[in-house]
């Protein structure tokens, strides 16, 4: 068994922010905090800055010598996957048309970095570059150099399973440098622990990389774990990513010029085939209650993939369940930051009778221990309006809000809520497989597909007809995939897959197609000169 992974996430490069949103910085600077001593793993930078000194004291000449310290080194490569809850997980959220962050009064301003995200208005050397993008690319890079580090380590000692956990790392890697790709593009492959700057590599390098290392990996993965090692990497989880991987493709093995994206070749038939091997495995299920998936408890629950493991304990919870909910809906532990909104248009997309709707809280509000109704600050009722009339200077009771994680009645201060963050789940596969059949013009199969997701959402079902097009259809899973995913940080993904992402919103980047990419941040250039900027920034 994999010892507990209770390691704190440390947050301190980032500037404080003000008021509400001083409560989401503090859940991030707790420190660091560790299990077992194989967590100091420092051995390399965090970023690519690979000429930095290193301040570790424990390097694989003088650790990961047992079953013990190596599995302690393999829990904090694990414990690094709750740092994409921050940065990764906000701009994948608050850039498309699902979330929006608006100054409530000096509130979530923070130098402006909220509205520059959510109106794409990002520089390599604006707030939100030094801080959210930034964020990512420290905390990712800090999850490879982990692995690295014992990677190296497991050539030169004996431990039991040493095949299956080089799969684990190799999976996770994977999955840091899959994360890096979406966000930036090509980034340098950095396989080993010498301190050296790296060039980058193409994006569709990375992408074969990335498919070569799932592929070589997902063998030696077990199929299932016992109820102890759930959130452990398994071959379905590496099918699940592949999968992901390939319905990306043409985004992912393109280019990204001034002008816009020139695509990559589509590979949906190997979309189907990865999805069809987590279909067919008999290891997974639809979750009969949508909202459980999400829930304080969602642990064990059979749609699950592959999650994040958090617990309601301090370092080590889940903050997004605080970002949206109000101040005063009295949770345990720590009042929420009543910062994260959705646009109204997005909200009344969602047909009124789809459960799937029920992640939304809109109307007048209630205390979700007492059931008592809530009042604002000024102690008048709380009303939460679709509407955001100024995004600059919005009301603490507007907009609708996206909670699809719910509240842990056993939380504790800062925020922490032991809900699990799911990263792929069945319902995603059945997703992909139906996309995927449609391109390959199977249409009436994607149908069937589709239907299945929407049997649950809906009661009496409402399928779709038969007798869609290839075209409505693909007009069908664009929707339905927001619909289905809301909340779960896929829907800059999508939009950039359908061509949606710039230019979606009134204010209208459309001129800057190259904003699909992030910018590599300034200060990374500026400690690595062999990195070059993506195109247009």
């Amino acid at each position: 068994m994999i010892p507990d992974q209770t390691f704190r996430q440390s947050r301190d490069t980032r500037p404080m922010l003000t008021n509400a949103s001083t409560r989401a910085r503090r859940f991030w600077r707790a420190g660091v905090s560790l299990a077992v001593p194989a967590a100091v793993l420092v051995s390399t930078p965090a970023c690519t800055d690979l000429e930095e000194t290193p301040v570790s004291a424990i390097t694989p000449s003088n650790f990961y010598r047992n079953n013990d310290e190596i599995l302690g080194g393999l829990a904090s490569v694990y414990a690094g996957l709750r740092a994409t809850m921050w940065g990764y997980y906000n701009l994948s959220q608050v850039t498309t048309d699902e979330n929006i962050v608006p100054t409530r009064g000096s509130d979530w301003f923070d130098n402006g970095r909220w509205l520059e995200i959510y109106r794409q208005r990002w520089s390599p050397t604006s707030a939100s570059a030094l801080d959210d993008i930034q964020g990512v690319w420290n905390d990712v890079f800090g999850g490879i150099s982990r692995a690295n580090v014992v990677l190296g380590a497991l050539e030169g000692v004996a431990v039991d399973n040493k095949a299956q956990v080089q799969a684990e790392l190799r999976f996770l890697r994977a999955f840091y440098y899959y994360v890096l790709m979406d966000m930036f593009g090509g980034v340098p492959i950095v396989e080993d622990t010498k301190i050296e700057p790296r060039a980058r590599a193409s994006r569709a390098e990375v992408f074969s990389f990335i498919e070569r290392e799932l592929n070589a990996a997902r063998t030696a993965l077990p199929e299932s774990w016992p109820a102890s090692g759930y959130g452990r990497a398994t071959r379905g989880a590496a099918d699940a990513l592949l999968a992901n991987m390939y319905v990306n493709a043409r985004v992912y093995t393109g280019t990204v010029t001034s002008a816009g994206l020139q695509p990559g070749t589509a590979r949906w038939q190997e979309a189907v085939t990865a999805a069809d091997r987590v279909l067919n495995s008999g290891r997974y299920t639809l979750a009969t209650d949508y909202r459980a998936m999400f829930s304080a408890t969602n642990s064990g629950n059979p749609e699950h993939i592959w999650v994040v493991r958090h617990r309601a304990q301090d370092g080590l919870g889940l903050s997004i369940v605080m970002r949206g909910n109000h101040y005063n809906m009295g949770f345990s532990g720590d009042a929420p930051w009543n910062g994260f909104a959705t646009l109204a248009e997005t909200y009344r997309a969602f047909d009124s009778l789809d459960v799937r709707r029920r992640v939304f809280l809109v109307g007048q509000q209630f205390n979700v221990r007492t059931g008592e109704p809530v009042r604002d600050r000024a102690g008048a009722l709380l009303i939460f309006t679709p509407e955001i009339r100024d995004p600059s200077n919005a009301a603490e009771n507007e907009g609708a809000r996206l909670v699809k994680y719910t509240p842990d009645p056993n939380a504790v201060g800062g925020g922490h809520h032991g809900n699990d963050f799911v990263y792929f789940r069945l319902g995603e596969m059945i997703m992909i497989k139906a996309e995927a059949l449609n391109e390959l013009g199977r249409t009436a199969e994607a149908i069937v597909e589709l239907n299945r997701l929407r049997a649950r959402a809906f009661s009496p079902a409402r399928p779709l007809p038969s007798t869609l097009t290839q075209a409505q259809v693909r007009d069908a899973v664009y929707s339905e995939r927001l619909f289905e995913f809301a909340g779960e940080a896929k829907r800059r993904q999508d939009m950039i897959r359908f061509g949606t992402y710039t230019g979606a919103r009134a204010f209208k980047t459309a001129g800057e197609p190259y904003r699909i990419l992030m910018p590599i941040p300034q200060t990374q250039i500026d400690v690595n000169p062999r990195l070059t900027q993506n195109a247009g920034y």
